[in-house]
């Protein structure tokens, strides 16, 4: 594709089901009581489809966030689980990307290759799979464990896990099913292949019991951005949502370009080309039919979120309390990343803050609860996303929205239309698959490539 023709990819996030923000859910224009209704989704991602989206992009976690009473009290704790939504959303949709967050630490290889291979086949091609390590003790709390893995520990086991599902994907070479009735032969047992794996953390002998995906692999996302999680990107992801916090107030073009060219330049020692992985940093449009709506818009979402429950969220991301620390004095000290266990990238991004800005602690948990967004009217908007774009930073953006399913709506219908208009994103899906809509190439099967 030549560079003039060149148009960003775009993906539809939900974070928490009411939107991006923690307090989504208080947004007078939100639908609140739609959290578990399947037509509240329908809405959305045929919403989206219509905007010729790539993807529909839907986070998960495994854990009521219960650290603080008002993880429960005054922020949504409820989500479905992702398997059985995306596979009913495949059935009322026919272009769009139905990609999840699924956690290697809580999960099997065997149960994930299964389910992401029949997801890709009800969607005919369209499965895509966020890989997370989790973050939390909540987390490990539920599945057996007092504390969550170490680190660098969840991260080796992550490569490991996804080694073993690419792995089982191959089982069934692309022609091994025969379905000959009159010979009888329904599978060509040369064709069929054991893993035989026996690592450090899996022991897996396969085959699995489902032929291969239509996209041979399902598109795998990496979201982390450590230097663990930097290096499994480079090796094995084909989608990053890389932090959004660079759209933000301080936020630089350079800073994206930076790390847009720290994430491509780690490939080729994998054996990778450059556009084999794309990178949609994540992005919360206000959208304001004048600058002035934008304003307001932004300031109706700053007030959504009450004190305690700001002040809570930045103690879970610092992984100590800050609360009895003066509200309109900055943070008196700089936390340390070596020894911490949640989100390394996430901290990291606190400190980037801290060290380029004076915040009081006020305004830094107003921050970090709007860490993605930016205000402005249609037009200001897509020019945000044009200069990312254009000059490296972006291969795509990652959306997220203020409020569900009406941001989302007013972006299709104010910001897509002035995207198409400068030639920046389709006007039409031209393939069928994700892999088709992202250009990304369907992988050979590893055990065709030996017989070969």
């Amino acid at each position: 594709m030549s560079k003039e023709k060149r148009q960003m990819a775009l993906g539809a996030m939900m974070y928490f089901p009411a939107g991006e923000h923690i307090s989504s859910w208080r947004h007078p224009k939100a639908d609140a009581e739609g959290l578990l209704d399947f037509n509240y989704y329908k809405q959305i991602v045929q919403t989206a489809e219509r905007g010729k989206f790539d993807m529909f992009f839907y986070a998960d976690e495994l854990y009521v966030w219960d650290r603080f009473e008002s993880g429960v009290s005054h922020s949504n704790s409820i989500r479905p689980e992702p398997f059985s939504l995306l596979s009913a959303l495949a059935v009322v949709t026919e272009h769009i990307g139905l990609a999840a967050t699924i956690s290697t630490t809580y999960n099997e290889p065997y149960h994930i290759a299964r389910k992401l291979a029949t997801l890709d086949y009800l969607s005919n091609g369209r499965a895509a799979w966020n890989i997370v390590t989790s973050q939390t003790d909540e987390e490990a709390r539920n599945f057996g464990k007092d504390k969550h893995l170490d680190h660098a520990l969840r991260y080796e086991r992550a490569g490991e896990f996804v080694d073993v599902t690419q792995g089982l994907w191959d089982s069934w070479e692309d022609d091994a099913l025969l379905f000959d009735k009159a010979s009888g032969y329904f599978a060509d047992i040369n064709k069929l292949h054991n893993l035989d794996h026996q690592g450090k953390d899996f022991k897996v002998r396969g085959p699995l019991n489902i032929s291969r995906p239509p996209q041979g692999h399902p598109v795998l996302i990496q979201a982390g951005a450590s230097e663990a999680g930097k290096e499994l990107a480079a090796a094995k992801a084909e989608i990053v949502f890389a932090p959004g916090s660079t759209f933000a107030p301080g936020g630089m073009l350079e800073d994206g370009q930076r790390l847009y060219e720290d994430l491509k330049g780690r490939m080729a020692k994998y054996g990778r080309e450059r556009d084999e992985l794309k990178i949609l940093p994540g992005v919360m449009p206000i959208i304001g039919r004048t600058e002035a709506e934008a304003k307001e818009q932004l300031a109706l979402i700053d007030e959504l979120t009450p004190q305690q429950l700001g002040l809570d969220l930045l103690s879970h991301y610092l992984g100590q309390d800050v609360s009895s620390y003066p509200l309109d004095e900055p943070l008196p000290y700089l936390p340390e990343i070596a020894e911490f266990n949640q989100s390394k990238s996430g901290l990291q991004r606190i400190r980037e803050i801290l060290q380029q800005e004076t915040l009081t602690l006020r305004q830094l948990y107003q921050r970090i609860t709007n860490k993605r967004g930016i205000a402005g009217t249609p037009e200001q908007i897509a020019d945000h996303l044009e200069e990312w774009f254009i000059h490296g930073a972006a291969d795509g953006f990652n959306i997220a929205f203020p409020h569900l399913p009406g941001s989302l709506t007013d972006f299709v219908d104010l910001v897509i239309p002035e995207l198409q208009r400068r030639g920046l994103f389709r006007t039409e899906y031209t393939g069928k698959t994700l892999r088709d809509h992202l250009s990304l190439q369907r992988p050979a099967n590893r055990f065709t490539k030996v017989r070969a």
